[in-house]
């Protein structure tokens, strides 16, 4: 098997805000907003908006009413970290900063070297509108691998 991640699903408090923040922000990261679809089961106190791309769905889903008061932690124990997207050239992450450093949300670095993960690791990290953190990165993966 190869490891590709099919869909990603990130539980939000506010589906309609974060809907909001993410038509803005998918786009940036190579989604078409055409292919955006919203489904839900209230049986389960459920709600999802998927946004598609021929390699990766990303979806944003309502909270149960128990947890939605719970404040995200990502070091809490089965939290999501961050999530990193992968970019083609370094260019591209100075790109995409300009284009999401005025966006609701918060930068925590701006684009720079973390030699400390490998040589050629360029990226800066950010946080969406509900403390999600975020990696836009750059780096040559192939020349760490041998065939």
């Amino acid at each position: 098997m190869e490891p590709i991640i099919d869909h990603i699903h990130i539980t939000i408090n506010d589906l309609e805000k974060a809907e909001k923040y993410y038509d803005k922000l998918l786009p940036i990261l190579g989604f078409d907003i055409k292919n955006k679809e919203k489904d839900e089961e209230p049986k389960y106190e459920y709600k999802i908006i998927e946004y598609h791309n021929k390699i990766l769905s990303f979806g944003i889903v309502s909270p149960r009413k128990e947890f939605k008061d719970i404040k995200i932690n990502r070091r809490r124990p089965g939290s999501l970290h961050h999530l990193a997207f992968r970019t083609k050239d370094k260019e591209e992450v100075d790109i995409i900063y300009e284009k999401i450093k005025n966006m609701d949300g918060e930068i925590v670095s701006s684009p720079k070297y973390y030699p400390e993960y490998c040589e050629d690791y360029y990226a800066f990290f950010f946080k969406d509108i509900e403390n999600i953190e975020y990696e836009i990165v750059y780096f040559n993966r192939g020349k760490y691998f041998t065939e």
